[in-house]
């Protein structure tokens, strides 16, 4: 059977992260969410239905996906958004030919048999909401605050699924303590200076290839440290974190998701927050996590323009790709800072911060595309990685988009 992840019509629910990469690729746990689907199933390639806004980069990225065309024969078509379960494959795997699954609104899975075939995330549902459908539970992720609230959890389940029958190349140095060394995966290429502390009494510690714990860093489980990651002297890293492939990470982190590539290397707090890709958070930043109230985080809603109940009392900032804060800088309860922006000064960074900013909170300015690109190359450079046309491309786009929304936002 061919499997094909798609995205529905949420996607600007998760607004600015899936500016610039699909539902599927946000991570809670270890994995992204179709890498989960993609195990779940026993999928043997990668098919995607994506944004159209996303599909060159994409092709350029991931050369052996198959990504918005559909290959002859029958397959099933899988919402990136849905929270999986052994129980929930195995509905989808008997989803009847030419008819969907439904649950509350919300397209499940299908299953077609389908000659050569084009379809973007945007196409897609309309041709799936024309299908014989069938009602069943099931469950979704509808936010971003889903994803950090369910951190914790989703790495003890992905632990026990993906990696505690792993090759364990558990193996430390002197000077290092270990508690509950049987909730602990490391990976091989790990180094751990002395002073360091993982403590596994509460849920697992991953350590991922070749990462590096530097003397005196505390990590208290569940935690997932991800590839080349280096967590910095002294660093505290506490239960429901999730960091990513080749990142600097200091100070105190909790209940965070860091995605690949993004660097808070020194003191201050990051707590309850999702930082996408090539975030840089200077020295003695902190954001706020709870309010001084104690009643439920609002956080800014781009499809409705406003603020909504997230209904947790613990939620802290949501920061997109290619976004600098500078240092000293604070961040307040609920924030949502956009994508490539520049920010500094003392201010308090509150609310939502609109994509392309630039400057100190309440003197804002938009940040030149051009000098946006020109800073966006040279980071990327410095992991010998290229700012390539396919990318320029996509944030042309956004650039535009960002300029529309703040128009139709200013006539509202």
């Amino acid at each position: 059977m061919k499997y094909i992840i798609f995205d529905d019509n949420k996607i600007d629910d998760f607004y600015p992260l899936t500016f610039t990469r699909p539902v599927g690729d946000l991570k809670t746990g270890i994995l992204k969410l179709r890498q989960r689907l993609f195990s779940y199933f026993n999928m043997e390639s990668y098919n995607l239905v994506i944004s159209d806004n996303l599909e060159k980069l994409y092709r350029k990225r991931h050369p052996d996906f198959f990504v918005n065309d559909i290959i002859n024969g029958e397959a099933i078509f899988i919402n990136s958004r849905i929270i999986i379960s052994d129980e929930l494959v195995k509905k989808i795997n008997q989803c009847p030919l030419n008819s969907s699954l439904i649950s509350n609104g919300n397209i499940v899975a299908a299953k077609l048999n389908l000659e050569n075939k084009k379809f973007t995330s945007e196409t897609l549902i309309d041709f799936l909401q024309e299908l014989d459908s069938q009602e069943i539970d099931a469950n979704f992720w509808t936010h971003i605050w889903d994803l950090i609230s369910e951190n914790s959890k989703m790495i003890r389940q992905d632990f026990q699924d993906f990696f505690y029958d792993k090759d364990n190349f558990f193996e430390t140095e002197m000077g290092v303590t270990v508690l509950n060394p049987y909730n602990i995966w490391i990976g091989e290429g790990v180094t751990m200076k002395p002073g360091v502390v993982i403590d596994a009494t509460e849920g697992p510690v991953i350590i991922d290839e070749n990462a590096t714990i530097l003397s005196n860093a505390v990590i208290v489980g569940p935690t997932y440290i991800g590839k080349s990651t280096t967590i910095k002297i002294g660093a505290k890293i506490y239960e429901g974190s999730s960091i990513g492939k080749i990142c600097k990470v200091g100070g105190e982190v909790e209940d965070s998701i860091i995605t690949s590539f993004s660097n808070k290397q020194h003191d201050g707090f990051l707590g309850h927050s999702y930082l996408g890709e090539w975030v840089n958070i200077g020295a003695d930043t902190n954001n706020s996590d709870l309010k001084n109230n104690y009643k439920n985080v609002k956080m800014y809603h781009y499809p409705s323009k406003k603020k909504i109940d997230s209904e947790t009392k613990f939620l802290g900032c949501i920061i997109g790709d290619h976004t600098k804060i500078g240092i000293n800088c604070s961040i307040n309860t609920g924030s949502v800072i956009g994508i490539g922006c520049n920010l500094y000064g003392r201010n308090l960074l509150s609310d939502f911060i609109p994509d392309f900013s630039w400057g100190e909170a309440g003197n804002l300015t938009s940040y030149h595309l051009e000098k946006f690109v020109e800073t966006a190359a040279l980071v990327k450079k410095r992991r010998n990685l290229y700012f390539d046309s396919e990318e320029k491309e996509l944030y042309n786009k956004l650039y535009e988009k960002f300029l529309n929304y703040n128009n139709d936002k200013g006539n509202n």
